[in-house]
This record gives structure tokens, C-alpha cells and sequence, in this order.
């Protein structure tokens, strides 16, 4: 039987998937000092992510919130993992691929063979099951969702979800390993989207429904959360941010998942993610990015 990895075992960390999660994550694992190998299908993925990360950090020396030495130091600690035995001597990877389960499955299918019987092994995803996934691997006992929010280097939690077969050294070394990279973690049980998409996708998807039913435009269901709820963004600014694909495919997983009619994705969602609106990463969702300033699309 393999042995235990305890948090001070810790070291080298692998990240699968170079988009925005994944940057982020290697972002925040490389500043807490752990060497991080960044391994995506795509090359070119990579490049883009480590030219994203050397620019946000630069930003936080700016900001004051790290010193030059520590970006550079940081930056050093990161190094592109071109195919996945690049991450045989890792002791921890992060999987942050796409939210399709059949993706992240056959990524398991090619990893575990080259990974070390004792690393652990955690998932980024947001509203998948965890032990729905731990099963297709060769190490359900050492699987666990840890799940980051966006943006990661700015977001101070991190949820915890243990699946059914998870043991308790990978839980209590996956928790001490989030306390390093200085997040707070919320421990939550594995029921579709967790604890913060749970609620924050259906306060999305309903805010949608009132813009679909005519309740409000655009400008003001977003100015009355702003002004009436204090929050920082308004929702369909927010849904943009995210991306309509995400809030609609987490929106799917819960009315699956929890076969209740409160979950039913808005029909205008799934006409937004049919056009290609998909918000801020396509220029244009609730809102139209491509002039100056973001103009409401309805």
C-alpha cells in the first residue's frame, strides 16, 4: 500500500489546464513556494498562462502586496510540464480542465498511470461529484475536490469537498496545504455546485429570469443589487465575468443533480450560451464589451 503524503511532503505540485483557474492556481502555489509544473493540451496555453501570471504579479508589486524579489523568486518556481510524465514526481496535482466530466475522466485515464502511488490527486471543479470522479481513478482514497474561486489570486477561499472513499490523511494534508497558500477553507459535503455556487448560481439564474419576464432592464437589476444589496458587482455583470457557458452548465448539474424545478436554467441563459454570447471572454453576454465602456445588450 502506498504510503501517506502529510503536508510537510509537499513540494511539487502539478496543474493541469492553463486557462484562468488554473494560471491562478499556479499563481498562488508558486508565491507560497512550492515548485508547480503547468501541464495543458495546448502549448500555446501555456505561454499565454505565464505570461498572465508574470503580468498580475506585477500588479501586486505595484499594489505593494508582494516585493519585486518575490515575484521573481515566484515566477522561478514555475516551469510548463509539455506532456503528462513531465508530472511523475509530483506530489499533489490540481486538475482545472474544462467542466465536462468525460474530459476530466479521460485526463485521469492518462495520469494515474505515470502519477506516485502515494500523490494525491484534486479536482478544481465546481459543481461536479467527487466521488463520481474519485471512482474513475486508481486512487479514489487520495482523490478530493479542492475547489478555488475566481479570481484566485485575490480570493480568500477555498472549499473542501471529501468524496465518499476519501481518507482523512488527504483531507487533513489537502487542508494544511490551503492554509499555506494563506486561503481560508470551507469544508463542504459532495452535493452538486458545493457551498458558494449552490447559492450564487441560483441568485444568477433568477436575476436572469427577471430580466426574462420583463421585471427589470439590464441596468437596473444590477444597479439595485449594487445599491440595494451592496453587492461589489451586479449579477448579470457578474454572470458575464464567469461566463454564461459556466453558469449555465453549473445550473444544469444542480437541476440533474437535484431534480428540483427552483434549479431550472432561464430559457434566456440558454439562448445567450446558443448564440456564442458567452460575456466578457467573447465581448459580448448580458453586456456588449467591444466599445469603450460595456453597453446592456437588451
Amino acid at each position: 500500500m502506498a504510503q501517506d503524503i502529510r503536508a510537510q511532503d509537499i513540494r511539487k505540485v502539478g496543474v493541469i489546464g492553463a486557462g484562468q483557474m488554473g494560471s491562478g492556481i499556479a499563481h498562488v502555489c508558486a508565491l507560497a513556494g512550492f515548485d508547480v509544473k503547468l501541464h495543458d493540451v495546448s502549448a500555446d496555453r501555456v505561454k499565454q498562462a505565464l505570461a498572465t501570471i508574470n503580468g498580475n504579479m506585477a500588479r501586486q508589486v505595484a499594489k505593494k502586496a508582494i516585493t519585486e524579489e518575490q515575484r521573481q523568486a515566484g515566477l522561478a518556481k514555475i516551469a510548463p510540464a509539455d506532456a503528462m510524465d513531465a508530472l511523475a514526481d509530483v506530489d499533489l496535482v490540481i486538475e482545472s480542465a474544462v467542466e465536462k466530466e468525460d474530459i476530466k475522466k479521460k485526463i485521469y485515464a492518462d495520469l494515474c498511470p505515470v502519477l506516485r502511488p502515494e500523490a494525491i490527486l484534486a479536482t478544481n471543479t465546481s459543481s461536479l461529484s467527487i466521488t463520481r470522479l474519485a471512482a474513475a481513478t486508481d486512487r479514489p482514497e487520495k482523490f478530493i475536490g479542492i475547489h478555488f474561486m475566481n479570481p484566485v489570486p485575490l480570493m480568500e477561499l477555498v472549499e473542501i469537498i471529501r468524496g465518499i472513499a476519501t481518507d482523512d490523511q488527504t483531507f487533513e494534508t489537502s487542508k494544511a496545504f490551503v492554509g499555506k497558500l494563506h486561503k481560508t477553507v470551507a469544508m463542504a459535503e459532495d452535493f452538486p455546485a458545493f457551498i458558494v455556487n449552490r447559492i450564487l448560481l441560483p441568485m444568477i439564474n433568477e436575476a436572469i429570469y427577471t430580466l426574462y419576464e420583463g421585471v427589470g432592464t439590464v441596468e437596473a437589476i444590477d444597479t439595485a443589487m449594487k445599491l440595494g444589496a451592496h453587492h461589489p458587482m451586479g449579477p448579470l455583470e457578474l454572470a458575464d465575468f464567469i461566463g454564461l457557458d459556466t453558469c449555465l452548465s453549473v445550473m444544469q448539474v444542480l437541476h440533474e443533480g437535484l431534480a428540483d424545478t427552483k434549479y431550472r436554467p432561464c430559457p434566456l441563459l440558454v439562448k445567450y450560451v446558443e448564440a456564442g454570447w458567452l460575456g466578457r471572454k467573447t465581448q459580448r453576454g448580458f453586456y456588449d464589451y467591444r466599445g469603450e465602456k460595456p453597453v446592456p445588450t437588451r
